[in-house]
């Protein structure tokens, strides 16, 4: 039997999306699947086995907002997994621990079972580095040094890598020094049978005449105060749109100030984090979709699997001009000028005066998504990667 332990430290399963399609994957073709993960909203049992998946949930303390409070989370998840761990090769085994980041240090983890003959996969989500600079504004100083380490490190150790694009490829090889041929580009796409088209609700639009939708995590790369600006824009223009914002993340509350002083409280919908029947409900009322990731070194090279979502329900989309929303969304969307929230608001109005636009680039999204790009098409990357190495292939 083949057994795998994934970890992962910044949301628990199954809300983390990418991480629960690949453990549900990896159970349903006859591997034995464990995961560690932290404690969340509505996902407090600290053990559980969900469609075939043993799920083993840790306490976190309280995130907070700067690098120290960033170094605590890490340090307190790193002992927790490494507990976890050891009760779980006792109790069920493994033969494979695989590492979902941020942080880059749960080879760490798997450091300590090298002896067992366990090997370490890397599953490569954020590039930290970047993610760093991003969230506090420098690339210097020890800390993001550190980041650079813990990253090449993580490469050092891993016998194969996933990687969600091609971007993120070119630095597993130039930067973590990884044979091409050791690295897999497996995509986040989205489950069909999750993202469901459904009639609109039209007392989401709570009155007006067209609906913005916008789903992801709430926080300050996120770009939300460029959706907020852009709603200000069309407002002010006499424009009536309601404005559906999903999710939740530590900039939530910060965002819906700034809309309350903006006074948008009358056009604007913040639902925090929500079930799968809320959040379609919005989307599938939207008019447009909008992916508000502002640009910078990280999100520039990062695949955001909103957009594929998006796609999914047929949604047209207006993001920023970013090189891995361009490859996913193609002619699904338009293209703002980067970190333009005007540019941003006229390509929302454009999309919303051309009905005929709108359901050409949505069917567009959606034949792409059906054809290529949902989790039935790129989840063989998943299987193929693990019958090499359990075959092999990786060997030597």
């Amino acid at each position: 039997m083949r057994k795998i332990l994934i970890i992962v430290e910044n949301l628990p399963v199954p809300f983390d999306t990418r991480v629960w399609q690949e453990a549900t994957t990896l159970a349903a073709n006859g591997y034995t699947v464990s995961v560690i993960c932290p404690k969340g909203k509505n996902y407090t049992a600290a053990e559980e086995t969900l469609e075939g998946v043993h799920i083993f949930r840790h306490d976190l303390p309280e995130a907070g907002g700067g690098a120290f409070a960033y170094f605590r989370e890490y340090a307190r998840a790193l002992k927790e997994e490494k507990r976890l761990a050891k009760r779980i090769y006792k109790e069920i085994g493994f033969d494979v621990i695989h590492g979902c980041n941020p942080p880059d240090d749960i080879y760490m983890v798997a450091r300590g079972f090298r002896k067992y003959d366990v090997r370490y996969v890397f599953d490569h989500h954020d590039i930290c580095p970047e993610l760093f600079e991003a969230k506090f504004g420098r690339a210097s100083g020890l800390f993001y040094k550190s980041q650079i380490y813990l990253e090449r490190q993580t490469y050092r150790h891993c016998t194969f890598a996933f990687v969600t694009n091609e971007s993120y490829k070119k630095i597993a090889v130039e930067r973590g020094g990884m044979k091409p041929e050791r690295v897999i580009v497996l995509r986040s796409g989205p489950r069909l049978e999750r993202m469901q088209i459904r009639e609109a609700d039209a007392s989401l639009r709570k009155g007006h005449q067209y609906m913005v939708g916008y789903l992801g995590v709430i926080g300050k790369q996120e770009g939300i105060d460029y959706l907020l600006e852009a709603a200000r824009i069309l407002r002010e223009k006499g424009e009536s749109v309601q404005w559906g914002i999903v999710g939740g993340g530590p900039y939530l509350e910060t965002a819906k100030i700034h809309a309350h002083e903006m006074g948008l409280d009358d056009c604007v919908t913040f639902t925090g984090r929500a079930p799968d029947d809320e959040m379609l409900a919005m989307l599938n009322t939207a008019d447009v979709c909008v992916n508000s990731d502002e640009y910078n070194a990280m999100n520039d090279k990062s695949t955001m699997n909103k957009v594929m979502e998006y796609m999914a329900l047929g949604k047209p989309i207006v993001q920023f001009d970013l090189t891995e929303g361009r490859y996913s969304a193609q002619e699904a969307s338009l293209y703002a000028v980067r970190n333009d929230a005007a540019d941003m608001a006229d390509k929302i109005l454009m999309l919303l005066h051309d009905p005929e636009l709108r359901a050409r680039m949505g069917q567009y999204g959606r034949e792409r998504v059906t054809s290529e790009l949902s989790w039935e098409h790129t989840s063989r990357a998943l299987l193929d990667g693990y019958e090499k190495f359990f075959t092999g292939v990786f060997d030597g």
